[in-house]
């Protein structure tokens, strides 16, 4: 087996590198290769991951020439550098590591709002240009004051917790913080206008979206406390700078501690040169120990993916664990394949697709066998379809998706899954299951107990059960020169609706088709592919 290619175009920790090769990856480590990306287009079809940190801008120009990536890995919470709309649109898995600088990183948030609250900085050059102004800088005490986090996740919630131990009164502004966690860490949840009002600190941790820009916007300054001060150590653009200057210049706003900002590297911004403000270049995860802890844990999960297919940290597909990963493939594979099998006998457009998980595999992280079941219905119709777009494709196009979990199947199965397409025609389903020998077997068609495994070609002939039926069926085939693998019938009553699901050797042309469709009672004939 070929060993996966993985190239590092920023500068990484040579311990991340290590990781690779221990784990059995081929690893091209070119840490300037990053900011050219002309090269980095030229070079990015010959790898299997990508391993960036800041430097390397992954766009929609590179994307088209990696042919063979699979996942790109960041070395870091921000995945601004990297267009996840085009990775995702190829089925690329995009890996961050939010956890490896979170601590680093509200550090510096603490360490910005000593330095704001007590002017050190400015303090600092002016006794060191001979000047002894102890008379003017005036700061004020952390204890007893007001901190307003706006985005208490991961961050934030560690912010919060040195913020306790000032002594400081914490509230917070996250419309995904559930009361019961707000309480576990000690802050009131509160509305943003609340917080407006009644912060004299406020510090931001909330990644960039179009819901987040400006959230500090020229409106809601207005609606801060007086003398508030104002810490930034998440993404730039997350407050209205120009706005932010004026507040200053006006006294409403009495400092900011800035480490982001709207573009960068910052050489010119509105906020450079007030005497009450504070600037950093994006120092907010520049630690040794962060620095070693992203690179080992995007060393480690893109390891993970490739050799076993686990993800972790993905921000376009949900998370399989390294023990689940075995696991959940042949289920993959089992709702991939039904759901192609309905797909393919789908001519009508698609209103909706539901997915049935009965017995073990409800037990299951089933959001990948989601993905892959809408994957197979849709790639019919949609050749780019893949299971890292699937889901968002459908739900562009109008096509619902609905996941059912019962507790068990029925009969001796463990395990079964059903996929029901409903089309503008009428509904089809089907239903499978993964036995002892992890082969995905198909197990009911149209509600007809069923029990065939999938091939590369195959036949679905529905017909009237009637006598003489499976003789000229294959009589047809043997004249054609056609070999049968597998042959497997079904009925509903004597006489009544039947199925049968063939496995061929080869393709069978147009002509044989016909031919099978012109057998006696025979309602409909399709060619399948797996």
């Amino acid at each position: 087996m070929t060993k996966p290619r993985v190239l590092i175009s920023d500068a990484l920790s040579p311990a991340a590198v290590q990781i690779f090769k221990d784990r059995g990856i081929e690893v091209d480590f070119q840490p300037s290769l990053g900011k050219d990306k002309d090269k980095l287009a030229a070079i990015i079809g010959d790898y299997d991951g990508l391993a960036i940190r800041s430097a390397s801008k992954v766009t929609p120009a590179i994307l088209a020439n990696a042919k063979n990536l699979k996942v790109i890995g960041r070395a870091g919470i921000g995945v601004d550098n990297v267009d996840i709309p085009a990775a995702t649109a190829k089925g690329i898995i995009v890996m961050n590591t939010p956890f490896g600088n979170s601590i680093t990183t509200a550090e510096h948030a603490i360490a910005m709002m000593f330095a704001i609250a007590r002017q050190i900085p400015d303090a600092d050059r002016t006794t060191q240009a001979g000047l002894w102004e102890k008379n003017k800088y005036m700061g004020v005490e952390l204890t007893s004051k007001t901190l307003g986090i706006i985005g208490c996740g991961n961050i934030g919630s560690i912010v919060a917790d040195r913020a306790l131990g000032l002594k400081m009164k914490v509230i917070a502004f996250d419309p995904y913080l559930s009361p019961e966690r707000a309480v576990s860490i000690g802050v009131e949840k509160v509305e943003l206008e609340d917080l407006l009002r009644r912060a004299d600190f406020i510090t931001l941790h909330v990644p960039m979206t179009a819901q987040t820009k400006n959230v500090l916007s020229r409106e809601a300054l207005a609606k801060t406390k007086k003398g508030v001060r104002i810490i930034n150590c998440a993404r730039g653009g997350l407050v209205d700078e120009v706005a932010l200057r004026e507040a200053l210049e006006s006294g409403h706003v009495a400092g900011a501690a800035f480490d982001v900002f709207s573009e960068e590297p910052a050489t010119a911004n509105p906020l450079f040169g007030h005497p009450n403000v504070i600037c950093t270049p994006h120092l907010g995860a520049a630690t040794t120990e962060a620095q070693e802890n992203v690179a080992l844990q995007v060393a480690e999960q893109m390891s993970d993916y490739l050799l076993s297919g686990a993800i972790t940290n993905a921000v376009n597909f949900p998370s399989i664990s390294a023990e689940d990963a075995p696991k959940l493939r042949p289920f993959v594979s089992l709702a991939e394949k039904l759901g192609s099998f309905l797909g393919q006998l789908t001519e009508a457009p698609i209103k909706g697709i539901r997915i049935e998980y009965e017995g073990k595999v409800a037990d299951l992280n089933v959001r990948p066998l989601t993905a892959a079941a809408v994957t197979g219905v849709l790639r019919p119709f949609l050749s780019d379809i893949n299971m890292v777009n699937a889901v968002p494709i459908a739900n562009d196009k109008g096509i619902t998706v609905d996941e059912v979990k019962r507790e068990a199947p029925g009969g001796n199965l463990e395990s079964r899954i059903m996929i029901t397409v409903e089309a503008e025609d009428m509904p089809r389903h089907a239903a499978g299951t993964v036995l002892a020998d992890g082969k995905p077997r198909i197990v009911e068609i149209r509600s007809i107990a069923m029990d065939a495994e999938f091939a590369d070609h195959m036949l679905y002939v529905r017909n009237d059960d009637k006598p003489g039926f499976i003789g000229r069926f294959g009589s047809l085939l043997g004249d054609a020169g056609v070999n049968i693998a597998t042959f497997n019938l079904g009925r509903d009553t004597p006489g009544g609706d039947a199925i049968c699901f063939v496995a061929v050797d080869e393709r069978v042309s147009d002509e044989l088709l016909a031919r099978i469709h012109e057998i006696p009672h025979v309602k409909r004939a399709r060619r399948l592919a797996f």
